[in-house]
């Protein structure tokens, strides 16, 4: 048989290392596309005379446009059988990735559990993006529940330890950032490193309805064929899931609204996609200050950020309930380091 019909839960083995096929070149176009999909308009992503004045050669590509290609050319080798993609975890945005770039991905099999049902099974993978140069830009873990075959050798359950958070002192921060001479004017808010509190929540106000025709044209961008987001029929409700990036990519741009200088995305501590979403759902975003600290870099300090992307309906600032468990609109809990000036 020719045609590959994906990889179930009883395909993976623990240590195997996976190189990802079909590397890919991003330009300006990916870029004009991405702020077409979502509404992000941070300055360093957008002008390249804002990223000259603040050390950088050019205007680098939107972090989350590195992340979509590199996780997009994973899913033909892990997640092309997903029944959900569950979460993440020990991310760092290592390079800058310029228009020019090539990028290709890799990945090793770090864990693997069968579900109690014997329908499917969790199974965690380190995903590594490398550039053209072989220089990694991107490495994250992620996890994803796969369904079973049904047949084959029951796999013994590793499930790896991983890290709850990312420290500050292993951020890296790209080669000349400099954030002395920061033109908040142009950037578009006066917020400062200073003027955040740890524990603060803010209300990004704005909110976002998801169209079908949008969500799949930004799947085939980066290039993601998981079934659940292309074939209605994959689903009891007969609905075509909203791939998770979408979410994440939409919550990251409403953030803007009182987080416009927090720049560059460094490193993702953790993340779950908490419920499905769908088309027709509208996004709104709140995020919490977990934590701060300076860097070695002049005039730039991060942010430890929890971003939650909720659906319409959701009690506001609400993440738990009672019993500890996820409010039932809340679509995503993403946990991350970025990047603002002193």
């Amino acid at each position: 048989m020719k045609t590959n019909p994906g990889r179930f839960f009883e395909d993976y083995r623990v240590g195997e290392e996976i190189l990802h096929a079909v590397p890919r070149t991003l330009s300006g176009g990916e870029r004009a596309l991405y702020h077409a999909l979502y509404p992000a308009r941070a300055a360093l992503h957008s002008s390249d005379a804002f990223a000259r004045a603040c050390g950088l050669a050019q205007s680098p590509m939107d972090d989350l446009i590195t992340f979509h290609t590199v996780f997009g050319k994973t899913v033909p080798d892990i997640s092309l059988n997903a029944v959900a993609n569950l979460g993440y975890a020990e991310g760092r945005w290592l390079a800058p990735v310029w228009p020019g770039d090539t990028l290709q991905s890799q990945s090793t099999v770090i864990g693997v559990k069968l579900n109690s049902n014997g329908a499917s099974g969790v199974v965690w993978v380190r995903t590594t993006g490398v550039n053209q140069h072989g220089v990694k830009v991107l490495e994250y873990v992620r996890w994803v529940m796969v369904k079973t075959r049904g047949q084959g050798p029951v796999l013994v359950a590793v499930v790896p330890d991983l890290a709850k958070s990312v420290v500050a002192s292993d951020l890296i921060v790209p080669q000349g950032l400099d954030f002395t001479r920061y033109d908040f004017v142009r950037a578009g808010e006066p917020h400062r490193f200073g003027d955040y509190a740890v524990g603060e929540v803010i209300d990004h106000v704005d909110g976002v309805t998801i169209e079908e025709a949008e969500h799949m044209l930004a799947t085939r961008l980066w290039q993601n064929t998981a079934k659940v987001h292309f074939d209605a029929t994959q689903r009891p409700d007969g609905k075509r899931l909203i791939y998770g990036g979408h979410v994440i990519s939409l919550a990251r741009a409403l953030s803007f609204n009182g987080l416009a200088n927090a720049q560059l995305m460094v490193a993702l501590n953790g993340g779950a996609h908490v419920n499905p979403c769908f088309a027709g759902d509208t996004v709104r975003a709140w995020s919490q200050v977990l934590d701060k600290a300076e860097t070695s870099a002049p005039g730039v300090g991060a942010l430890r950020l929890r971003l939650v992307a909720v659906r319409q309906g959701a009690t506001p600032f609400e993440l738990r309930d009672a019993a500890g468990k996820y409010a039932p609109d809340i679509l995503l809990d993403w946990d991350y380091w970025a990047l603002i000036p002193l």
